[in-house]
């Protein structure tokens, strides 16, 4: 992958998605497309070039609800 998909705005954004969705596809996540690798770094970077995956920037709550910094 040489150059930088379109819907990311930046090497470093892609870069931390990439990384985020494989440690999800790493802890038994099911890929969101068809690929023939099986390296869970490849196919995340392949997700998030594909544009499957959403981008959370850390400033809204999880999805599940719950705010890490509101547990003390």
């Amino acid at each position: 992958m040489n150059k930088l998909p379109e819907p990311v705005m930046s090497k470093y954004r892609f870069v931390m998605l990439a990384a985020l969705r494989a440690e999800q596809l790493q802890a038994g996540a099911i890929p969101r497309i068809d690929s023939d690798t099986r390296k869970a770094t490849v196919l995340a970077q392949e997700e998030v070039a594909a544009g499957v995956v959403d981008a959370w920037d850390g400033t809204a709550p999880a999805a599940n609800g719950t705010d890490a910094s509101a547990e003390e």
